[in-house]
């Protein structure tokens, strides 16, 4: 059999590991743009000097060596064929395969504003190449800006401030964080930035910029007339599946490339995992999809269950911050908050059942309120403080002596 994995992120080599350990004798081939494998968690620590490509690297020592692996780095797939079964490369040359998994996850999106798009110091941060590519360009620039104030954003202006550079970030959110956080811990990390030198600006949008005779965008003017001076724009605002080079080969797109709980698409013998399927942006989930994928290609009944995408952990200057399930209060909603000089806790509850768990400062216990926001566990009859609740409020002894979990009566 011969495997073929597009993309070297935790979905495609968890795929590939997982191939190698149920047929020794295969034939598994990684086809990737990278030529560094790396964890695209850690590009701000690259962006900041504090790590090379090499350090990126998640795998363990002589990864490709021990699995047998055979890495085809720096090639980029242009079709898929799959009445031939086979991908075509940007060379132009043909490679069949008997099982085939697209896992090159997604790429920044610039927004059509002005002429971003067009500009050469104008960069998304979603893989080694853009980091790599903001790092020279920050060598000559002192004013950068950032749109967007998501997690990725932060992170390009959090690796940006260890190399000295002024940074102003735009967000259209009256917050920053507005996906991640509610206000109040949001406001927590702003401030944190802010003492770093950040300057932010929030409820606004960038509506113009325009190229200089250098091809690169010296200003970017928002919605209210400002005017902001820049010698390198980041911009943090979203991404999408890289799935361009599917057109036309009838696999199923939607959000992403539509799979089944098999991880498989709607064509025969082609699975994907991780981002580009649109399912979760999560470390975990993406690694489970690899290895749930991996398994049905050797023919192995394999489902993924785990579709919940709803957990954030976030560190910035030391201030940790971990939200499970819904952050956005609604209307209805049971909001209980705990806070001292140390912590900010927030939970949403609904109908006695826990949907959403924000903890800054202390996230201990937080493997708790995952079981309980996952499966919809009514707390509602539990009296004592709900943020001093924990897994031993859910046992009671059953009529036989033993313990039974009280939520599902299951022994």
């Amino acid at each position: 059999m011969k495997y073929v994995i597009i993309g070297a992120g935790t979905a495609g080599l968890t795929a590939a590991k997982t191939i190698r350990k149920e047929d020794s004798s295969a034939g598994i081939y990684v086809i990737s743009t990278d030529t560094y494998v790396h964890s695209r968690c850690m590009l701000h620590k690259y962006i900041a000097g504090e790590r090379s490509e090499v350090e990126l690297d998640f795998t363990e020592e002589n990864f490709w060596d021990e699995f047998n692996i055979n890495w085809m780095k720096g090639v980029r797939v242009s079709a898929v064929c799959p009445e031939e079964k086979k991908i075509e490369l940007s060379t132009g040359e043909k490679m069949g395969y008997d099982r085939l998994l697209l896992a090159n996850g997604s790429d920044s999106f610039i927004p059509p504003v002005g002429e971003l798009r067009k500009a050469s110091n104008v960069f998304g941060l979603r893989n080694l190449s853009d980091a790599q590519a903001i790092v020279k360009e920050a060598e000559c620039a002192e004013h950068v800006l950032v749109i967007g104030s998501g997690l990725v954003g932060l992170d390009a202006a959090y690796g940006l401030l260890e190399r000295g550079r002024k940074i102003t970030i735009v967000e259209m959110a009256p917050q920053i964080l507005p996906v991640q956080l509610d206000a109040h811990a949001a406001q927590a990390y702003q401030e944190l930035f802010e003492q770093a030198g950040v300057r932010f600006i929030l409820g606004r949008k960038a509506s113009e910029a325009v190229c200089g005779s250098d091809g690169k965008i010296h200003k970017v003017t928002l919605d209210n007339g400002e005017e902001i001076p820049c010698d390198l724009i980041i911009v943090a605002a979203g991404v999408r599946p890289s799935a361009a080079y599917l057109e036309g080969s009838g696999i199923a797109c939607d959000r992403g490339v539509t799979v089944d709980s098999h991880m498989q698409t709607n064509e025969p013998g082609i699975y994907a995992a991780g981002d580009i399927t649109g399912l979760s942006g999560i470390w975990p989930n993406a690694t489970e999809q690899g290895r749930t994928a991996g398994r049905n290609m050797c023919g192995i009944h394999a489902v993924y269950e785990d579709t919940y995408a709803l957990k954030n952990t976030i560190n910035f200057f030391g201030l940790v911050t971990l939200c499970v399930g819904r952050i956005r209060e609604e209307e209805g909603d049971d909001i209980r908050i705990k806070e001292d000089r140390s912590q900010y806790k927030r939970a949403i509850l609904r109908e006695g059942k826990v949907e959403g768990i924000l903890l800054q400062g202390d996230i201990s216990n937080a493997g708790t309120w995952q079981y309980l926001i996952k499966n919809k566990i009514d707390v509602s009859g539990i009296k004592k403080d709900i943020f001093h609740i924990n897994f031993a409020d859910f046992y009671h002894v059953g009529e036989n002596g033993k313990y039974e979990w009280a939520a599902t009566g299951q022994s």
